[in-house]
């Protein structure tokens, strides 16, 4: 079987990335991802930011489902990007700034509005998601270097977050990216009409607008250019409630399942089966821990890829 170019350059990169252990494959990873994810989703024009929610895409053998999750609330971990992207596309087409409060997710609506709570320090702010990431292994959401500063985590360069969506900021954004596009689109080509004569009368105002039809009217609002309120820049300190790091190895729907991922995965950690129902289906969760902090959690993330449980990922709790 012949591979095309691309997909023998990511073949390559996947076994120059099984060499690499630690930090290294994690910051190797999520750049090299950022690049090919940057070369399959983004198509807009430069610096012109559009709506986009995205089809499925495949990032190093793992598939992604972008939708407009209305209710999603996430915990796990946070990271930061900032100086080897600045001024390059984000994955619907805006100029990425370090400098601004904005982020990368994996599969939310872009544009799109989060409220990112630090679970570590309280501190709590609404950043603005524009981009694809991050797809280094137990991270669910990158910051601008400047959100990474005010939510205070920047010189550690993780942390434990809770991620919220925030549906009326998200809509609003939505409306201003999808009415700009319009604005900006061409407008289609309209023959002239032939010449006639043309007798004036004066008429005012209020006249005219009531001859409007209301399909009409409706047209001339929703050619005006809207623009989104600003999103608020204020960082809350909220109290700091403890929280633990697991790494969920999987989830089965029969406990002989549960018990045979224990036995595979019992020497790597502290592992343990609970059971949960959810929408009346009975589950059991393998998880190992708790982790000490976020680099004890990378290296068991990291043996686990080694001995085969690739879909392992990290819960905070």
């Amino acid at each position: 079987m012949k591979l095309g170019f691309k997909n023998f350059y990511i073949l390559i990169l996947l076994n120059t990335l099984i060499i690499l252990s630690g930090c290294t494959e994690t910051e190797l990873i999520v750049h090299t991802a950022k690049k090919v994810q940057s070369d399959i989703i983004t198509a807009s024009p430069k610096g012109k930011g559009v709506y986009k929610v995205g089809k499925p895409y495949q990032i190093f053998g793992k598939w992604y489902y972008p939708a407009e999750e209305l209710d999603y609330s996430e915990t796990g971990i946070a990271s930061w990007y900032g100086p080897k992207f600045h001024g390059k596309l984000t994955a619907n087409g805006e100029l990425f700034d370090q400098n601004l409060i904005t982020a990368a997710h994996r599969t939310l609506p872009m544009p799109s509005a989060v409220r990112i709570t630090n679970l570590e320090n309280g501190r709590a702010l609404n950043i603005r998601v524009n981009d694809r990431g991050p797809f280094a292994r137990g991270r669910i959401i990158d910051v601008s270097r400047r959100g990474a500063q005010l939510l205070g985590f920047e010189r550690k360069g993780t942390t434990k977050v809770k991620v919220e969506f925030l549906s009326k900021e998200s809509r609003n954004l939505k409306i201003e990216a999808l009415n700009n596009k319009i604005m900006k689109g061409n407008q289609p080509k309209i023959n002239p009409s032939p010449r006639l004569t043309v007798v004036s009368k004066s008429v005012n105002s209020k006249e005219i607008t009531n001859s409007l039809s209301k399909d009409v009217l409706d047209n001339i609002k929703t050619r005006k250019k809207y623009s989104a309120p600003p999103l608020s820049k204020t960082v809350n300190v909220l109290p700091v409630i403890p929280s633990e790091i697991y790494v969920q190895t999987g989830t089965f729907s029969k406990l002989q399942y549960a018990l045979r991922m224990r036995d595979k995965v019992y020497k790597i950690g502290p592992t343990q089966i609970s059971r949960h129902t959810i929408g009346g289906n009975e589950l059991f969760r393998v998880r190992i821990g708790p982790m000490d902090n976020i680099d004890a959690a990378d290296k068991t993330l990291l043996q686990l890829a080694k001995s085969g449980v690739v879909d392992a990922r990290l819960v905070v709790e």
